[in-house]
Order: structure tokens, then sequence, then C-alpha cells
């Protein structure tokens, strides 16, 4: 075999062992909502218990991403990503042969840190085994598949949940992380970042942070947005994100330094990617009620329905990726964005309690199209927006933001929904959905914009304050 050959075959493998993993961690994150009645009758626990299954994993998983990229910087990318897969398939076992509902919160949470030291390390191992010339279309895949994880949780638990039995949500996870493991250890090269010490200050201030906030916006509708606890974690999460930026912008070797930001590429797509979640995710989770508790489909039923949606970025986000290459991945992902923006408008305005399944399929294609050719540029305009060193901290915050703002999304969304409408008819429930899948699509809308004004392929984003040497254009 030449070594042209084996490069290539080493490329496919990392493909295909970081797409498989991303799904996995991606998958998580909505996978459990529509299998909540199932554990309720099984496990018993209030509706304060359910939400905490759904928010244990979300809250660990956002708070430790950039700890988890910091980790793999510097004790070993393919190391620490075998280790991520290990608690993370580990978790998904202890959830699955859960007897109680405390202990299924608390197997969430173990899900949710494995997934964290997990998930940002894939992109980084992606990019070091894919030539630059490939790495469109490699994104491309890997966005696909996990963008249809993150869109199709709702449906893979509905059938499950339906026709086999919730525990199998957890175990689908299970032989997934088996057969990775031997794959990682022998398929992938090991890489490091810069090698710098830990960065532990940082860490527990954006931690706490993040902590505070996605809390507080996750129990904001529970306990009322007034009440002690919410309005404590809302100050002290924002008071301790404050101290985190001060950190990052004086303090040594900190691990997201804020001279980042002042790269016009890296803030625009990380505001973009924040936008793009806060109003994907919280459309998402609302919609898939509205299919089955308003027009009585099943969940597999209304899984399907959304097809459209969910399963376009596996037949359009490789094309985006490929665009991407020609033409740069501003305006591919702007496109995407702008198309997301108005699907979700068209959802809000052709809803109502007997909507035909007709009139809703144009604004499913023109979402499904929009957050495909969304996922493939991201990814690739966040790695091309540092130093290949930086990498897994340019992933990491990348998907710290968008885990932020898909809490924030759902939290957002559904309080609008509570405010103009509720759960006591389907007549009520559209007077609160259709207010909420407006802000929603403003909120894509603005992500446009963030998107817009990055740098065009003919110009180049150039690194602040780094050494002589490396500032080097950035070719987006």
């Amino acid at each position: 075999m030449s070594q042209q050959e084996a490069h290539r075959g080493g490329a496919v493998w990392a493909l295909v062992i970081t797409s498989v993993a991303g799904f996995m961690a991606a998958l998580d994150n909505l996978v459990v909502t529509t299998a909540l009645p199932s554990i309720r009758e099984d496990l018993g626990g209030a509706l304060e218990d359910l939400e905490w299954t759904v928010s244990a994993y979300t809250l660990t998983f956002a708070v430790l991403l950039m700890f988890g990229a910091a980790l793999g910087d510097r004790f070993g990318r393919r190391k620490l990503f075998g280790i991520g897969l290990t608690i993370f398939t580990g978790a998904s076992a202890a959830a699955a042969l859960a007897p109680g509902i405390n202990e299924l919160i608390a197997a969430r949470a173990v899900q949710g840190v494995g997934a964290a030291i997990m998930m940002p390390l894939t992109l980084t191992l992606l990019t070091a085994a894919v030539p630059a010339a490939k790495r469109g279309m490699a994104y491309g895949i890997w966005g696909a598949v996990n963008g249809l994880a993150v869109a199709s949780g709702p449906l893979i638990g509905g059938a499950l949940t339906e026709h086999v039995s919730w525990q199998w949500i957890f175990w689908l996870n299970v032989p997934l992380g088996i057969a990775l493991l031997p794959l990682a250890r022998m398929r992938l090269a090991e890489s490091h970042g810069t090698g710098a010490p830990l960065d532990i200050a940082g860490t527990l201030l954006a931690s706490g942070g993040l902590f505070g906030i996605v809390y507080a916006l996750i129990r904001g509708n529970i306990d009322g947005w007034t009440s002690a606890p919410v309005l404590t974690g809302l100050i002290a999460g924002a008071a301790l994100l404050g101290g985190f930026v001060h950190h990052g912008i004086r303090g040594k070797n900190p691990m997201l330094p804020m001279r980042l930001f002042r790269n016009r590429a890296f803030s625009a797509i990380n505001a973009a990617s924040l936008l793009m979640f806060v109003g994907m995710f919280g459309s998402i989770f609302l919609l898939s009620q509205f299919l089955q508790g308003v027009l009585g489909y099943s969940p597999t039923e209304a899984g399907l329905r959304m097809l459209p949606w969910t399963g376009m970025p596996m037949i359009v986000a490789p094309i985006a990726g490929y665009l991407s290459d020609r033409v740069g991945g501003r305006p591919v992902v702007t496109a995407g964005l702008a198309l997301q923006a108005v699907g979700l408008g068209w959802f809000a305005l052709v809803l109502s309690p007997d909507v035909s399944y007709a009139a809703q399929l144009p604004a499913l294609i023109l979402s499904g199209i929009g957050m495909a050719l969304y996922f493939a540029p991201a990814a690739s305009l966040v790695m091309a927006s540092v130093r290949p060193s930086e990498q897994g901290v340019a992933s990491g915050a990348n998907n710290a933001l968008r885990e932020v703002g898909g809490a924030l999304g759902i939290a957002v969304l559904a309080s609008v929904f509570s405010a103009q409408g509720g759960y006591g008819t389907p007549v009520a429930f559209v007077d609160g959905l259709v207010p909420a899948l407006w802000v929603g699509a403003g909120v894509v809308g603005l992500a446009a914009v963030a998107a817009a004004v990055l740098p065009g392929r003919g110009g180049s984003a150039v690194r602040v304050d780094a050494p002589a040497e490396e500032r080097v254009p950035v070719s987006v």
C-alpha cells in the first residue's frame, strides 16, 4: 500500500470514528424528551425530576466542554477521546440499568461529562487526519451526522420507546462505544495542542459561570424567573463569566485567550452558532410536541413527518462542504441561516390546530436545507479562524456556546409559549407556539446577519497578538 493510500485510509477511518462519536454525544441532547412519560411510569418521580433527566446532561455537557478540549490538548487528544468515550459508554449502560429516577439523573450527569471530553476532540482529530484540500467535504459529512443527531433525537427516542422500551435510548450507545474504542486506538493518530499547563482558574470560572446561567435558564420556567435560585444563578453566573473574560485578557496561558475574539472570523461564527442554536433548538422542542399533542401523531409518526427537515443534512451538508471549498464559507453559511429563518417564519404563518401536512412541507424543506448549509461551513470556519495549536480551544468554545444556545432557546421560546398560550387546548397551544416561532425565526435571522460580517474569501483573518512568524492570513 502506498503512503498516499495509507493516508487516505486513515482519513476515512478518522471521519467514521469521529462522526459516530459525535452522533452519540449530540443525539443525547433531545433523545430523552419523547421518552419522559414512559420513564415516569416506570421509575416514578415528580415533573421536576423528569426535567432533570434532560437538564443534568445538558448542564454537565455545556460547562465542561472547554475543559475537555484543554485536557486533550495537554495530555493527548486520542488518549482523552478514548477516556471520554469510555465514560460516556459506561454511563449510558448505567442509565439503562437505573433502578430509580435519582440514579437515572446521576447517570445522565456522568454521560454529560464523557460527552464534554469526547465531543470537542472529534473535530480536532478529524482536522489532523484529513488533508487541507479535502477538509470541506469531511466537515460536511461530520456536520451532516451531527446535525441529524440533534434534530432526530425526538424521532429516535420516540421510536425506541414506542416499539421496544425507553431503556434502549441508552443501550443504543453501548455497542457503538465498545466498537469505537479499539478502532480509535488503532486508527487515530495522537496529537497535542500547545502543551501549556492546565488553566485551573479559568476552568473554574467558566464552568461556574456557565453552570449558573444554564441552570437559571433551565429552571426559570419551573421555579419562576424572579425566584431566588434563578436570580442567583443569573447574577452569579454573569459575574463569574465576567471574571473569566478578565482572566482571558490578563491571565497567563488562559484556556480561552480573549485575543481570539479580536479576530472577526472567530467572533462572527461563534455569535452565529449561538444564535442558530437558540432558534433551532427551541423550535424543534416545541414543534415535536405540536405534532404529537395537537395533531395527534405518535412519537414515531411525528418523527417521520419531520424527516424533510431532520433528514436533509445527510443529503445537503456534503454538498455544502464542497461549495464552501469552492466559493468560501461565508455565503454558504449565511444563506443557510437565512433559509432556516424563513422556514421558521413559514411555520408561524401556516400553523393552525388542523393544519395539513402539505401546508407544513415547504417550511420543513426550507428549514432542512438551511440547517444543512449551516453545519458544514460553520465547522470549517471555526477551525480555519485559529492556529492549528489552538483548534482544540476553538472547538471547545464553539461547542460550549452551541450548548448554551440550545438551553437558552428552550427556555426563551418556552417562556414566550407559556406567556401567550398553553397545553390546555389545541387552540391555546397554537396561540403560544406561533409567537414563539416568530421569536425563533428572528433570532436565526440575527445569526445570518452575524455570519454576513465574516471576512470574504478574498479577504483574510489575521491572528491578533500571535508571534510574528505565526501571523499568517487565514482564508475563509
